[in-house]
């Protein structure tokens, strides 16, 4: 298992993968001024995982 993540195939997509998903969910929590998420998303690394039940969470119904 530990030889996968010295593979630059596998650790370049979830680097990527990671910094998209904690960006936007970073982007969204500044933009409502929700500090106290800002802050979790900011300090704890889940690849992903706790920033896209934030952004499913707490998504918002669109304007039309």
């Amino acid at each position: 298992m530990l030889e996968y993540l010295s593979n630059p195939y596998v650790i370049i997509p979830l680097l990527v993968w990671s910094a998209f998903w904690k960006g936007w969910a970073l982007w969204v929590a500044g933009k409502r001024k929700e500090k106290l998420w800002f802050i979790i998303l900011f300090i704890v690394n889940t690849v992903g995982i706790l920033e896209m039940i934030y952004l499913w969470t707490r998504k918002r119904k669109r304007k039309r």
